[in-house]
């Protein structure tokens, strides 16, 4: 993959994500930035670094997070109460702006890359892309629009997470004020398992 560097200056952007949100196991909800490995959109393919993820607002999160593709060909769109209660839900803070490379719009493109990268169901364009910017260049991570809310996300890569910062323990989400409308405007129904 080449990456052209006039292009990457043209992509770069400095961002403030205060006020985003992230959804965590509530395992880990004493320590809301805490990272691991895995596999997501912009994870490394090799296990080089890790990500956390931010989203715009809590249904950006929780649709992201929790519903996915979840419903994909069925009619009912219906979630067990007891899993909410799996999940908390952190704001967060940076006082500087992270350095980010913006692929909210034509910047896949640009680029050279498959826009599957950025916007596919599958996630191995998105994976190589990110462990090309991580391995060749200084972003702090990746601005991205989320293909299910279109609002804006970021993947932040390790090396960049001390800038930010959360209160904790973080809230349980079925705490969380907006979380009825929220569902409602997803269009999703919560049950309980008796």
């Amino acid at each position: 993959m080449t990456l052209d560097k006039s292009v990457l200056q043209r992509l770069a952007v400095r961002a403030d994500m205060t006020g985003y949100v992230r959804i965590i196991a509530r395992a880990h909800a004493a320590t809301p930035l805490g990272m691991g490995f895995g596999k997501t959109r912009f994870s490394s393919p090799k296990d080089k670094f890790r990500l956390l993820y931010l989203a715009q607002d809590p249904m950006t999160a929780v649709a992201e997070t929790i519903i996915r593709d979840r419903f994909q060909g069925k009619a009912e769109r219906l979630i067990l109460r007891e899993e909410f209660d799996r999940y908390s839900i952190a704001a967060v803070r940076n006082p500087n702006p992270l350095f980010l490379l913006d692929l909210r719009y034509e910047g896949a493109n640009l680029l050279g890359v498959a826009t599957d990268a950025v916007r596919a169901r599958a996630q191995t364009s998105g994976r190589r892309l990110s462990q090309e910017i991580y391995d060749r260049t200084d972003f702090d991570g990746i601005l991205y629009m989320s293909r299910i809310t279109n609002k804006q996300c970021v993947a932040v890569y390790d090396r960049a997470t001390a800038s930010l910062d959360a209160d904790g323990p973080a809230l349980d989400l079925i705490r969380l004020s907006a979380l009825v409308p929220i569902l409602d405007t997803l269009h999703v129904t919560v049950v309980d398992g008796n």
